[in-house]
């Protein structure tokens, strides 16, 4: 996988974010063997228990 691959999508202005570095340490952290998630699992199940904490957070509030 090239860079540019990697990066697709990604605005450049992300490297900005108060959470870019921490994330950049924890993937080093974790070393060359992790795999990243496929973009099924990050658009189906994973963006799906997002929602749902999400929407659990929401009915604490209401």
């Amino acid at each position: 996988m090239t860079l540019k691959g990697m990066v697709k999508g990604i605005p450049f202005d992300a490297a900005n974010s108060p959470y870019f570095p921490p994330m950049v340490i924890a993937i080093q952290r974790a070393g060359p063997e992790i795999k990243p998630p496929t973009e099924y699992e990050l658009s189906g199940p994973i963006l799906d228990e997002e929602v749902e904490e999400v929407r659990k957070w929401i009915e604490e509030y209401k």
